[in-house]
C-alpha cells in the first residue's frame, strides 16, 4: 500500500494555516448566509421569506426553533421518502436511520449530498488535527477502522437509500480511499454484531490497522472479542496493532472509559482523539489534548445557535450565536444545515469554552438530565461522579444505567438507582466506597444535589445495584439494538421502565436504600 501521509500532511499544514487566522464569527455569519441563499426557492425558504434574509439577525427574527417531531409533521412527512425541493434543493438522496440516545422512535435524517460532501472533510479534518500533533505520523501507511453498524442499505423509493450513518459513509467512500479503510465492503454489510465482531477480529489481526474508531462501550467489546481470538495473555492493543496510532471515539461520554483505554494502550505509541458526530452533520473535533474540548467545525455546512438549557421548551428562549454566547454557560445546541435543517433541536448540550477558536465541551442531552427531587443534574455530572467512583476502588465501568426511585410504601423519599457493569469483579465493601464517592462527589458538583442530601433531607443515598459481565450487551441484544450504531440509555426517567430494565439485566438489590 502507498503511503500517502506526506500529501496529507501537506495538506495538514495548509489546512493549519487557515484554521489559526479564522474568525469564526465572519465565518458563521458567512455559513448561515450561504445556507439561506441555497435554500431560498425551497418549501422551506419562500414560507419563512428567506430570499429577504440578509443578517443572522434577519433569520433568527424569521426561522423558530424546531424539534424533529415538528419538521417531519410541517414538512418531511407528507412526501418522505421523496423530498424534492422540500428544505433543501433537489431530492434528498439519503436518510439516516436514527432512534437517538435515549428515545426510541425511529428518526428519518436527511442527508444531501453537500452533507456527504462535509462529513468527508471532516473525516479529513480529523486526520489534520492527528498528523499536526503527531509530526511523525505514517496514519496512511495502512488501514483505518471504522467500527459501525451495518452497511447494508434500504431503498424505500427510486433513488432514495436510507439505513446507518456508517451505512452512508461507506457507500459514499472516494474510491481513492477505499484502499486505506477497513473493513472490506462483504464484512461491513454482515448485520449479526456478533459474527461481524468475530470475523471482523480474525481479519483485522492480519490488517495494517492504523487507527480505529467507534463507540467506546462497543471498542471495548470488540477489543475483548480480539483478545480471546488472539488466544494471548497480554491485553496491551500493542500486541495486536502495533502500529496503531489513533482511536476516534464518540457517542457517549469518556471519561468513564478513559483508565480502561489507558490501560489497553499501555505502551502503545497510539492517542485517543474524540469527535462529535451526529446523523444531522459533524460537529466538532478534539484538535488538542483530552481534557482541552471539542473545536467546532464553522466552515462546513453547519451554523450553529445556542440556548440556555433551562429556556428550552418556553415560547420565547435567548438565542445566541457564536457572536453572542457565553463561555461557561450550558446551552441547548441548535443547528441549521446543508441537508435542510433549520434552527433544528439537536438533542445535546454543551459548554462552550471558548470564542477563538471556537472549543465546545459536551454535557450531555437535553433528555439526559435527573431531576426528579429538584437535584437538576445534567449528564456530565453523573459522568464524572461515576468516573471517580470507579477510581476509588481501582475498577472500570462497562456500562451504567441511572434513574429515580421514588417514595413508597410509606417511605417519605426517593433515590436515585444506579445499574452498573463493571469490568472485573466487585466486593460488597468496594461498592460502598463507590456509591460514597459517588454521592460526594456528586455534591460536590451540584448545589441542588447536594442540599437535597444534605442530612439525607430532601434524598435517600444512591442505591447501587451490579450486573453481571455482558448484561448490557445482552439487553441491548434482546432488543434489536446491538452493534456500533446504538447506545445504552444513560438516564431513564421512568421509574417502570428503571425498573423493567434492572430486572432484564439481572440485576439484584445489593446496596443502598
Amino acid at each position: 500500500m502507498w503511503d500517502a501521509t506526506a500529501l496529507l500532511r501537506l495538506y495538514a499544514d495548509w489546512r493549519r494555516s487557515r484554521l489559526d487566522g479564522e474568525d469564526g464569527v465572519a465565518v458563521q455569519e458567512r455559513m448561515a448566509l450561504q445556507l439561506v441563499h441555497a435554500a431560498r426557492h425551497t418549501l422551506f425558504g419562500r414560507h419563512h421569506r428567506f430570499d429577504e434574509i440578509r443578517s443572522v439577525a434577519d433569520y433568527q427574527a424569521r426561522v423558530p426553533i424546531r424539534s424533529y417531531e415538528e419538521f417531519w409533521k410541517d414538512y418531511w412527512s407528507g412526501s418522505f421518502p421523496r423530498l424534492n425541493n422540500v428544505t433543501w434543493p433537489g431530492l434528498v438522496p439519503y436518510f439516516a436511520r436514527s432512534s437517538g440516545t435515549t428515545g426510541g422512535t425511529t428518526k428519518h435524517i436527511p442527508v444531501t449530498q453537500p452533507m456527504v460532501r462535509a462529513n468527508k472533510r471532516a473525516a479529513l479534518e480529523l486526520l489534520v488535527h492527528h498528523v499536526s500533533n503527531r509530526p511523525q505520523s505514517r496514519v496512511l501507511a495502512g488501514r483505518n477502522f471504522m467500527l459501525g453498524g451495518s452497511i447494508g442499505l434500504d431503498f424505500p423509493a427510486a433513488g432514495v437509500a436510507e439505513g446507518d450513518l456508517s451505512g452512508i459513509a461507506a457507500a459514499t467512500v472516494p474510491w481513492w480511499a477505499r484502499g486505506y479503510y477497513f473493513p472490506p465492503p462483504a464484512l461491513a454489510r454482515l448485520s449479526n454484531w456478533e459474527e461481524k465482531t468475530t470475523r471482523l477480529a480474525r481479519e483485522s489481526l492480519d490488517a495494517d490497522i492504523r487507527s480505529i474508531a467507534g463507540t467506546p462501550s462497543w471498542l471495548l467489546l470488540f477489543f475483548e472479542r480480539v483478545q480471546e481470538l488472539s488466544q494471548r495473555s497480554n491485553r496491551r492493543l500493542v500486541e495486536f496493532y502495533p502500529d496503531l496510532e489513533m482511536i476516534a471515539h464518540g457517542g457517549v461520554s469518556f471519561a468513564p472509559y478513559r483508565a480502561r483505554f489507558a490501560e489497553l494502550l499501555a505502551g502503545s505509541h497510539a492517542e485517543t482523539r474524540e469527535v462529535y458526530p451526529a446523523s444531522e452533520g459533524f460537529i466538532a473535533i478534539a484538535d488538542r489534548g483530552p481534557e482541552d474540548g471539542l473545536r467546532l467545525l464553522l466552515d462546513n455546512g453547519l451554523f450553529y445557535e445556542f440556548i440556555p438549557v433551562d429556556e428550552l421548551g418556553t415560547a420565547m428562549p435567548t438565542r445566541h450565536w457564536l457572536a453572542t454566547a457565553e463561555p461557561g454557560v450550558n446551552y441547548a445546541l441548535i443547528v441549521s444545515s446543508c441537508a435542510g435543517l433549520w434552527s433544528y433541536v439537536l438533542g445535546d448540550t454543551v459548554r462552550l469554552l471558548d470564542r477563538a477558536p471556537a472549543r465546545i465541551a459536551i454535557t450531555g442531552r437535553t433528555a439526559y438530565s435527573l431531576s426528579a427531587f429538584g437535584e437538576h443534574l445534567i449528564g456530565e455530572e453523573i459522568d464524572r461522579a461515576v468516573t471517580a467512583a470507579a477510581q476509588a476502588i481501582g475498577a472500570s465501568v462497562t456500562d451504567f444505567s441511572v434513574g429515580p426511585i421514588y417514595p413508597a410504601d410509606g417511605a417519605r423519599k426517593g433515590h436515585h438507582l444506579y445499574i452498573v457493569e463493571f469490568a472485573e469483579p466487585v466486593a460488597a465493601p468496594q461498592l460502598a466506597t463507590f456509591s460514597a464517592t459517588l454521592d460526594r462527589t456528586l455534591s460536590g458538583l451540584n448545589a441542588d444535589y447536594a442540599e437535597h442530601r444534605s442530612g439525607d433531607f430532601g434524598m435517600d443515598p444512591p442505591q447501587i445495584v451490579r450486573v453481571a459481565r455482558g448484561a448490557f450487551a445482552a439487553w441491548m441484544k434482546s432488543r434489536g439494538k446491538l452493534g456500533g450504531q446504538n447506545k445504552v440509555p444513560r438516564v431513564v426517567a421512568d421509574p417502570q421502565a428503571l425498573r423493567t430494565m434492572r430486572d432484564a439485566l439481572g440485576a439484584t438489590r445489593e446496596l443502598g436504600p
